[in-house]
This record gives structure tokens, sequence and C-alpha cells, in this order.
């Protein structure tokens, strides 16, 4: 024992699932809040004032066009939007379940096999002189706990899709009082879904290590072993959930935006447009449930990284509970600063003008972000020796708590910059995208070419960021320092979701809006609050892509680690053979995605075409087009392809592993993972939503012998 640490065991089992439960019961009351605007036509009193800058009476009562059939329809709408998403997500997870019930049978085989299956206690792999628990044990729970990071990251997706569906329709009601109002329930739903996420994450997490430490008692190495398939789990449903849903967001917005805007010159979502449903299902499925499960399975598997390299350090050898758990407590005071930040933007101040509303989500970062550093500061004093020791590739890394906390912090604030640089160069409001809009007046050709070199220029700061993470966290605390900054990155996952979730959001409510036949002032609202959504939306996917390379790289580290490989050396030739295909797979996956959105938008175009040629009337506004057909259309495209990419994913290390070995293995992560964080900055910068164009693209990265980041492809 190096040193003692302030909070004890007992106050650390009831911190952090109390403040799981806190972030349980908030996201509950921000629901509340907003099932407080009622889908049913009401009169409302005119003349009062009210807050956020406008008045209480409704526009339409104004202009003398208050028809309460526009609030059915926005119900109806709303409606159809719901029942296409959930059918969407049922659909695919009816495939996605045989595919991760087969894959936790095939992590048994691999893992039981290790020593025939046996049930007799083994020498542990880190100290040979101590006994653990046998490989069969290992295999089981290993199991178990995927399947428990899987449904987790489902449960997730899920719900952030039914409160997302819940809420954009009251969004385009409240847009007729004011922005102010919009913007607050919109920022509400995404908040539900930022807690729910953070705090369902945590507690199953710690419920998990609890009853798996009923089993494995002393033996700590093996019990967090097992726990790292949680994060298998998480990444594994991320994965299918990103390249399903992103397929059926693409396919939908092409086949709407093409045949209806530019051949047929009507307005976005033009209820006249027959893939305008599927348009916004697809903002539904991709970015809010897509998203979901991506973010989980990046914030499970850092926290299942630090706790494996901690197992074996001497917080795990000294069986040192609460400096154990410190990742947990990371997220647990995370939870409790994102709930302070999240009343800065509903209660404390108010949005009076459309200018206030992206300062007010850019400051929800800055603020999560000084709070989280100070919250840090605590966690580090009394959660964590003054002075201990971390495993580094066979030896014992003498660490002080004060490295530890600037680990975390330089990933907190490295994720900051991250989401700054995001924001710089895909704002309207700063040159980049402006000379790419400018580029426009030449054609095509040139503002692809602009936006190729813009999203190519962009990657530069945010690499030398994590760069310098790494080099930091790494100096201070090895590979534990690296999981804990990508911990960092993700302690305030609940505002970062709840930014991103008021995008689609928002960008529904002005669908509904104009497929409801509301008011031009109600529109031009929510067009507002969706162009601030685009920004911060690309802010939070930069905070993500940051992480995502910490802790692949940390799990990398395992692997090396466990593999037994004391260096990867890349003049070897399998390792450099490796290495080189490793940095084709990004682009191989992006290619297969990108097919996949061309096929199927090459069929929803044709669809789109064939109803405004057939159809009677349709474009006069006398007929209703075939909605359902698109969604299918959508839905059977996205189920279907999204197979291959990631067989792709899952499979490749299991192969180059078994016939080409660890060496040639290592080299084929390293080089995904290089690879794939440029691919994955640059594109996103570059096809922004904000310069209005599209793309689709993979971060294939890190595999563990037990646990893998299998992190599938972020749309834009």
């Amino acid at each position: 024992m190096m040193g003692a640490v302030l909070l004890s065991e007992f106050a650390t089992e009831i911190v952090v699932p109390v403040c799981a439960v806190i972030g349980i019961a908030f996201s509950l009351v921000q629901w509340l809040l907003v099932s407080r605007v009622k889908l049913n036509p009401e009169r409302h009193a005119s003349g009062n004032s009210n807050k956020n800058g406008y008045s209480d009476y409704l526009i339409e009562e104004e202009e003398g066009l208050n028809d309460p059939s526009v609030v059915t329809k926005c119900a109806e709408i709303q409606s159809a939007i719901s029942e296409g998403a959930t059918s969407f997500l049922f659909t695919e997870y009816q495939y996605v379940g045989i595919f991760m019930v087969a894959f936790a049978i095939l992590i048994f085989l691999f893992l039981g096999s290790v020593e025939g299956f046996s049930s007799k206690s083994q020498p542990c792999t880190y100290d040979k002189e101590k006994t653990c628990k046998p490989a069969l044990a290992t295999a089981i729970f290993s199991t178990i706990s995927f399947l428990l990071g899987a449904i987790t990251s489902v449960l997730s997706g899920f719900l952030g899709m039914k409160i997302a569906t819940y809420a954009n329709a009251r969004t385009t009601l409240e847009a007729r009082k004011g922005v102010g109002k919009a913007f607050i329930v919109a920022f509400r739903s995404g908040a539900v879904m930022g807690f729910l996420l953070a705090a369902n994450g945590l507690l199953v997490l710690f419920v998990a290590i609890n009853l798996f430490k009923l089993y494995y008692g002393d033996d700590w190495e093996g019990l967090f072993e097992a726990i790292t398939g949680y994060g298998l789990g998480g990444s594994s449903m991320a994965l299918f959930g990103r390249v399903g849903g992103g397929i059926y967001t693409k396919a939908a917005d092409v086949g709407a935006d093409l045949v209806g805007k530019v051949e047929r010159n009507i307005p976005e979502d033009d209820p006249r447009n027959p893939a305008v449903i599927a348009d916004n299902v697809g903002d539904n499925v991709g970015d809010i449930a897509g998203m979901g499960s991506d973010l989980f399975g990046s914030y499970a598997e850092s926290s299942c990284a630090a706790l494996v390299v901690a197992s074996i350090s001497s917080f795990g050898i000294n069986h040192e509970f609460t400096a154990m758990l410190y990742p947990l407590l990371i997220s647990s005071v995370g939870i409790l600063v994102c709930l302070i930040t999240t009343l800065f933007a509903t209660d404390f101040f108010e949005i009076k003008a459309v200018k206030e509303i992206e300062p007010a989500l850019k400051k929800q970062l800055i603020i999560s972000t000084v709070l989280m550093t100070v919250g840090i500061a605590i966690v580090t004093w009394v959660g964590v020796p003054s002075s201990f020791t971390i495993y580094n590739f066979g030896d014992q890394k003498v660490v002080k708590n004060w490295q530890l906390f600037l680990c975390v912090g330089v990933g907190l604030w490295a994720g900051l910059i991250i989401g700054f640089v995001t924001e710089y160069y895909t704002s309207n409001a700063y040159s980049p995208v402006q000379d790419v809009a400018d580029s426009c007046r030449t054609g095509a050709a040139t503002n692809v070419i602009f936006g190729l070199a813009l999203g190519y220029k962009s990657v530069i700061i945010p690499i030398f960021a994590i760069a310098i993470s790494i080099f930091v966290s790494f100096s201070f605390a090895a590979m534990y320092g690296i999981a804990v900054a990508a911990l960092g990155m993700l302690s305030t996952i609940a505002t970062g979701l709840a930014i991103d979730a008021y995008g689609p959001i928002s960008d529904n409510a002005g669908g509904i809006a104009e497929m409801a036949g509301m008011s031009h002032h109600i529109r031009e609202r929510t067009d507002a609050l969706d162009a601030a959504g685009n920004t911060t939306a690309a802010i939070g996917k930069g905070f993500a892509i940051g992480s995502a390379a910490l802790v692949s790289l940390a799990l990398f580290g395992a692997f090396v680690s466990r593999a037994a490989i004391s260096t990867v050396d890349v003049l070897t030739p399998k390792v450099f053979i490796g290495l080189i295909v490793g940095a084709m797979l990004p682009y191989w996956f992006s290619a297969m995605t990108m097919k996949s959105v061309g096929s199927a938008a090459l069929k929803m175009v044709e669809e789109v075409r064939r109803q405004f040629n057939t159809i009677p009337g349709l474009m006069e506004g006398r007929a209703k087009p075939d909605y359902a057909t698109c969604v299918k259309i959508s839905t059977d495209a996205s189920i279907k392809e999204m197979i291959p990419p990631g067989a792709l994913v899952m499979l490749t290390p299991l192969i180059v592993g078994t016939f080409f070995g660890v060496e040639t293995l290592a080299g084929v992560l390293a080089g995904a993972l290089v690879s794939g964080v440029q691919v994955k900055l640059g594109n996103k910068i570059s096809f922004s939503d904000n310069i209005q164009c599209f793309f689709i693209f993979g971060l294939f990265v890190n595999y563990t012998y037990a646990s893998c980041k299998c992190y599938g492809p972020r749309m834009v």
C-alpha cells in the first residue's frame, strides 16, 4: 500500500449508484416537463406577457389562422414518423440479435478453448504465483457481460429514438410561442436521452462488477477481464446501429432532396414528396438511435479499458476498491456536472432571439468542461492514493495522483479544443464554410474540391490535440493514463448527447411544420434551431472521434500486453504487411458503405420519380403520396447492406490473428487506427450539413483478444 484514499469503500458503493439514479430521475423530470406540451387543439389566452421575448398568444391567432386541424396534423405526422422509426429498429434488432447471439457463442468457444474448457483454477496471467478462476468461468462471464453491453446499447438507442419522436411535434407547437420555448423543449428532450444513456451505462456496469465479484472474490484480474465483454457488446451493437441507421438516413435524404428539391423544385419536407416521412424517420434512426449506441460503446470501452489495466496495477493487486472504481467515479461526477450545466440552458438563462441559440449550446460545452475539471480534481483527491503503481508492459510504473488528474484533464480539454475546431470548420459564421459556399457559383465540381480540401485541412489541429493527449497521458500513467484521458473526453457525455439529439429533433420539428402547412414564421424558427444543431452536432462528433482514438490505443496496448508482444517492429515484414493492410481497411469499409448508400438512394430516387409521374394530382396537392413504400425501401436496403461492413470489422481480426499470427494482427490494428482517425476527421468536416453535401465513412479500429473496438461509421 503506497497511500490511503479518503473515500471509503462503503462510500464508493453508495456514491456511484446514487449518482446514476439521480441521472435517471433528472431525465424523467425533463420528460415530464416536455410532456406538458399537449398534442391536441387548445385555445390560448392572448395578451399575457411571457418570457423568451414573446407574448403567450400564438402567431396563428395573431394572423387569424388558428386552425385546430393543424395541431391534429402535427400529431398524425409525429405518429407516422414514430411508427416508421420503431418498425425499422425492431427489424434491425431482430437481425442484429441473431448475429449477436452467434458472436456470443463464438466468444464463449474462443475463450473457453484457451484451457480446453477446463473448470480447474489456473495460475494468473500477470502473477504466476497466484491462482485465478478457470478459463471456463472467464468464457461464461465474458459472454454474459457481452450480452449485457449489447442490450444496454440497444436500450440506449431505442429510448433515445422514442423521446426524439415524442418531442419533435411538441417542439413545432412550442415554436408558435417563440424560438425560446421551442429551444427549451428540444434541448430538454435531448437531455432525456443523454442522461438516460450515461446513467444506465454507469448503473449496469456497476451492478455487473458487484455481481461478478460474488463469484470471483479476490481474483480481480479475472473479474475485470470478464467485464471487458461489456464494452465489446456495446461497440458491436453500435457498429450495426450506425451502419444500418446511416444507410437508411442517407438513402431517404438523397431521394427526397434530388427529386423533390432539385427536379420538382418543391420545398424541403413538402408533404407532396413521397420520401419526406422516410427522410424524417432517418434522422431518428441514424442521428439519434445510432449516435446513442455509438457513444455508449465508446463510453463503455473507455471504462473497461481503464478497469482492465487497473486490475493488474496496485489498485487491483492491493484490492483498493475505491481507487479501482476511479473510472466510474469520474462518470458519476460527470452526471452531476452535466445536470447543473443543463439548467443553465433551460432554467438559468433565457433564449430571446435566434442569434442566441448557438452561443447557448456552445456555452454548455464550456461550462461542463470547466465544472468537470473541478470535479475531476475532487474525485482524484478523495478516490486515489497519493502514490500508486500502474502496469506498463511488464513493469509497475509509480504514478502520483496529480499526474492522474492531468491525464484526465488533458483528455477533457483536448476534447473541447477538437470540438471548437470542428465548429470553426462547420459553422456558416466563419470563413471556411463561407468559402465553400462561394465556390458553388462556378458549379458542383469546384464545390466538391473546396469541400474536400477543407475537410483534409481540418484534420491538422485535432490530430495534434490527440497526439499531445497521448504523449502527456502515457508519459504520466502509461496505458491507464490514455484510457482515463478518453474517459475524460466522454465524462460530459450527457451534455454532449443532449446537444447531439437536439439537432435531429429540431430538424424533425421543421419538417412537421412544413408538412402540416403551418405559418412560414414557424418554419423560420425551426430552421434557426436546426442550423445551430447542425454545427453543435459536429462538435459532439469531434468529442466522440477523439475519445475513440484514445480508447482504441488503450485497447491496442491491452492486446499487445496480453499477446506478450514487447515491441511492434515495423521493419519486420509481417508487421509492415499488417500495417499497410490495416491502413487500407477504413477505405474498404467506406467503399462498402458508400456503395450501399448509392444503391439504396438509386432505388429511392426511382420510386419518388415514379410516384410523381404516375399519381394524378400529386404535384397539385390533390393526391396523397405513398409514404410507406419509400419507408420500406430504406428499411430493406439498410438491413440488407449493413451485414457485409459489419462482418468485415468483426471478422478481420479473427482471420488475421488465426492465419497470420499476433504480430501481423498488431500491424493491422495499428494501421487501421491511424488511418481511420484521419478518414473520420477529414470527411466529417468536408461534407458537413452546413455545406449541404453528404458523405458516409467508417472508422475501423481496435480489438483485444476478449474485447474489441467495433467503431462503425458516424454519418454526417
